[in-house]
């Protein structure tokens, strides 16, 4: 299992951050300042640095040239949004730079494509009894082979990286086909309802009020929103 370093002075923020990273199949631990997540790069061995630029003590960008040192990727997160900033951060090294608030889907996106730069990216996805195989975009359920096309495994492969949170349809329409949503396409519905119907999913995948839909995890915990502030 993947192993998240989350440095972020915001208690809140850092055990929402951290749930949700945690239902995506990683292991995290959260540092509250500087020194304290030098301590922990130092006896302990982490996949990814999620970091914000203003923590106590050691700050961000002192921590950064750190990790470097470690080869560790590391991304940003802060509520500093300016182009200075990001130029700064980026060019230090940093692999991502995002500005609070975000969406959590958002956050789940850079994590992996990062991960997936150097490597690291988990290719199985085990959600109740579907096998996700990201190498080769293969699917099965209870053992037999389902087929699925180009966006519906993109779509599935956006539910599952997602578990127990409640994604916009703007949201899943923008990731998968790319394109600016327009209210009124019932595009993502009909995937969806083919998707539940080849994995046997009626419950599964739960329709949102107003909002789109949500994978159901086994675990009974619930999102309480989709942005992150701070």
């Amino acid at each position: 299992m993947l192993k998240i370093l989350i440095a972020e002075d915001e208690e809140p923020i850092a055990n929402l951050i951290k749930m949700n990273l945690r239902r995506a199949g990683y292991q995290c631990e959260w540092a509250p300042d500087g020194e304290q997540a030098a301590d922990m790069m130092d006896h302990e061995k982490f996949d990814l640095l999620l970091l914000d630029i203003m923590l106590p003590g050691i700050n961000g960008y002192e921590l950064m040239d750190y990790a470097k040192t470690l080869e560790l990727p590391v991304i940003f997160l802060t509520a500093l949004g300016s182009v200075d900033n990001k130029v700064k951060g980026l060019k230090m090294g940093a692999d991502d730079y995002l500005t609070k608030p975000f969406e959590i889907v958002e956050l789940l996106a850079r994590v992996e494509a990062v991960l997936r730069r150097y490597h690291k990216s988990e290719t199985i996805i085990n959600v109740f009894d579907v096998v996700i195989d990201t190498a080769s975009r293969s699917v099965t359920r209870g053992g037999e082979q389902v087929a699925l096309t180009m966006k519906e495994f993109e779509l599935l492969l956006l539910l599952a990286r997602n578990r127990n949170i409640a994604l916009y349809r703007e949201t899943m329409y923008e990731t998968v086909w790319g394109g600016e949503y327009m209210g009124q396409s019932r595009t993502v519905d009909l995937h969806i309802q083919r998707l539940k119907k080849k994995l046997n999913w009626d419950s599964e995948i739960t329709a949102v009020y107003k909002v789109g839909y949500r994978l159901e995890g086994e675990d009974a915990a619930r999102h309480d929103g989709p942005e992150m502030r701070k």
